[in-house]
């Protein structure tokens, strides 16, 4: 489970094992988990973040889109 970025107490991270999933990216802060596609960018679930935080996890990725996608072709071997 490889942690990609930690901004503003979010923690961004990659899982194993989830089989041929498109990319993607997890992110946890204080007890709330989400998981967001990454092309096009949308919500897979989202369990206890606010708007307002959607927003800013939103915004993180957006700013770093391009680090985001080449850790995962690294990490899924592409």
């Amino acid at each position: 489970m490889p942690t990609i970025l930690r901004i503003s107490g979010y923690i961004f991270y990659f899982y194993a094992n989830e089989g041929s999933e498109p990319p993607h990216i997890h992110v946890d802060k204080a007890g709330a988990t989400a998981k967001l596609w990454l092309t096009p960018l949308r919500w897979a679930y989202n369990h206890g973040f606010s708007p307002a935080e959607q927003k800013a996890i939103k915004n993180i990725i957006v700013e770093h889109r391009d680090y985001i996608q080449e850790r995962w072709d690294e990490f899924v071997g592409e």
